[in-house]
């Protein structure tokens, strides 16, 4: 009996040395989202110990959410795009999808069932490289809510805009430049794309005060940049929105040094101001490229975006969008069609709108009345994201880790920056899935939280 339970203390002691190194892993950034796991045998060779002792520590970590099976693959940090709702339990303030219960699966059902009726000649076939002509137009007529006005030749639809966003850090532009600037923090995707193409990239930093316009001048100035990627509303993961007055002269400082803007507009929708207007709608000289999402406040797994181009862009894009999957689902293309063109789209969009409007205003009042001294937080109107900016020396790696413990799912923005501009103190909270009824208690979990780090430190420093 004894010598058992010798073997069961050394067994738990391995499995719990397997999590705790993951763990110390994350915390260092040795580990990131999306990263692939030893596989089982590598792991028991490296602790020597048995595979089900393995198998037991990532099943724990599964539990967690922090990592997550592929099967025949192998294990993979957990991203934004993999925590499940499921458990009611868990509080998720990570993921970035929209609200499962706004998702409208069987209107757009109709919608697919009538586009394959409707246009089952061009749908099942090879169509117009730049997209399907009648969902361009509908779009055209969709944008000018938007004070985006344009025809349907200067729009190319493409499979959402993470593609527009890797084509164009690709593509040659007509200015001849080369780099990229950027907001610091900004989308992990568009810095993902930078790094894949070994782009040498500038960072602005940004706050919710807006950027420094004397930096800005200076870089577009003195560092041949190619084009600003910016998102004017409702920024990830800062939540800040440009004024129309800013707008104007970011348009105006491109214009004077042959800078193109990419602007990335993807929760503009959601703006409750009907006099804040997109940089595009400054734009006399044809430099604005406009990415129009579907994937946040519709349905991600769509697939479809539209880009305004200009003109003198769009034959080179298409050829380099061509070498990445020729046209984008047409089916989808058409079932949008019929969305948009039924209104549909506009009486989701009045719904949603009210919804994270609602939901974001119960976050900023939880954040004002719990958030410890010393603690700061973004002041959106809208959107799906507010930041927090912690207390000197708390780490949000380290907050992150201990908040998954306790099933509250945070992002600790490490992948949003660039190396030079890296920061562990800033962490993002999403709303689209996180309920209603969640929220005050998951920012009582943070605050307190928080609250334990700092006195940890300050502990760790008396003893000093």
């Amino acid at each position: 009996m004894v010598q058992f339970k010798e073997v069961v203390i050394y067994l738990s002691s391995k499995y719990v040395k397997i999590v705790e190194e993951i763990k110390n892993q994350l915390t260092n950034g040795t580990l990131v989202a999306g990263s692939k796991l030893p596989s089982v045998r590598q792991l028991s060779e490296t602790f020597g110990c048995s595979k089900n002792t393995v198998i037991k520590a990532y099943s724990e970590l599964e539990k967690e959410h922090l990592v997550y099976a592929k099967p025949q693959s192998g294990y993979y940090i957990v991203n934004e795009c993999r925590i499940s709702a499921h458990d009611p339990a868990m509080i998720d303030f990570l993921s970035a999808g929209p609200d499962n219960n706004l998702i409208p699966y069987i209107e757009f059902q109709h919608c697919l069932n009538q586009a394959i009726e409707k246009y089952k000649k061009d749908i099942f076939t090879y169509s117009d490289q730049q997209g399907f002509h009648s969902l361009r137009s509908e779009i055209v007529k969709n944008l000018q809510n938007s004070q985006v006005f344009t025809e349907p030749d200067r729009v190319v639809i493409v499979s959402g805009s993470q593609q527009a966003i890797h084509l164009l850090t690709a593509l040659p532009f007509p200015n001849g430049k080369k780099n990229i600037l950027i907001e610091q923090p900004t989308y992990f995707g568009m810095i993902e794309s930078l790094h894949i193409h070994q782009t040498t990239t500038f960072g602005i930093e940004l706050s919710m005060n807006g950027i420094n316009f004397d930096r800005l001048e200076y870089i577009f100035k003195n560092n041949d940049i190619k084009f600003f990627y910016i998102i004017p509303r409702f920024h990830n993961p800062l939540g800040h929105s440009y004024t129309n007055h800013e707008k104007k002269k970011i348009v105006e400082l491109a214009n004077k040094y042959d800078v193109y803007i990419v602007e990335d507009d993807f929760l503009g929708e959601l703006d409750r101001d009907k006099k804040s207007d997109p940089l595009f709608s400054f734009d006399t000289s044809g430099r604005v490229i406009y990415i129009k999402s579907f994937s946040k406040v519709f349905l991600p797994g769509l697939r479809i975006a539209g880009v305004v181009l200009p003109a003198i862009m769009i034959k080179n894009f298409l050829r380099y969008k061509f070498s990445a999957d020729f046209t984008s689902s047409v089916l989808s293309q058409g079932a949008l069609d019929i969305y948009l063109k039924s209104g549909m789209y506009n009486r989701h969009l009045k719904k949603i709108k009210e919804v994270y409007f609602t939901k974001m205003q119960l976050l900023k009042r939880c954040c004002e009345e719990l958030l410890p001294q010393g603690t700061h937080y973004t002041k959106p109107d809208s959107g799906f994201y507010l930041s927090i900016y912690l207390p000197e020396k708390v780490s949000a790696k380290k907050l992150a880790l201990l908040l998954s413990e306790q099933r509250i799912h945070i992002d600790d923005t490490n992948r949003m920056f660039l190396s030079e501009y890296k920061k562990d103190n800033l962490i993002r909270l999403c709303i689209s899935q996180v309920h209603d009824h969640q929220i005050q208690f998951g920012v009582e979990k943070i605050a307190q939280t928080i609250a334990l780090l700092e006195n940890k430190k300050h502990y760790h420093t008396s003893l000093i």
